[in-house]
């Protein structure tokens, strides 16, 4: 239906209405909605294959959330839960990857790791989440973990479609 034209039989309703009901109807001709959202990545061809079959393989749950995926609707992005826990595939490596003062151990908002075979680069960010991103594999995905989201179960959760999906290497 036509947003536009959806809004516009709600005012002529509205007019017609006592004040209670005015206020349930506005809150009714509303777009908003709860439904997350995330930037689409633009990777290359191999990549965006290797993301494809990685949504293909991706649990229906993560840290006991149901699937729940963001708009606009991609196989290079999943989610999970609400406040959402967000997956992007195909993403650019980003730079604390290569930071000298990460590899040693000197930054206090990023940190390198693994769990249950995949590696993964943790990043603190403003707000109390994390956003982690594999490492030594094909493809970069990266997931955000609002606070709150127990961050090592979504890893976990996760780790056995990114092994299946993902081969190690180093992404293009």
């Amino acid at each position: 239906m036509n947003s536009f034209r959806h809004r516009h039989r709600c005012v002529f309703r509205v007019f017609r209405l006592p004040a209670v009901a005015l206020l349930i109807t506005v809150a009714g001709c509303s777009s908003a909605d709860d439904s997350a959202s995330a930037a689409v990545p633009s990777p290359d061809g191999k990549v965006a294959e290797l993301c494809r079959n990685l949504d293909k393989v991706l649990p229906a749950k993560v840290d006991g959330e149901s699937r729940a995926d963001p708009e606009p609707a991609s196989a290079l992005t999943a989610g999970w839960g609400s406040p959402a826990i967000i997956l992007r595939c195909g993403v650019p490596q980003p730079p604390k990857m290569v930071d000298p003062k990460v590899a040693e151990g000197r930054d206090p908002d990023a940190v390198a790791g693994g769990v249950d075979g995949v590696d993964w680069l943790m990043e603190q960010q403003d707000g109390g989440g994390y956003r982690f991103t594999t490492a030594n594999r094909e493809a970069y995905v990266e997931v955000r973990a609002p606070q709150g989201a127990d961050s090592s179960g979504v890893l976990i959760d996760l780790a056995a479609a990114v092994k299946k999906a993902i081969p190690k290497g180093i992404a293009s």
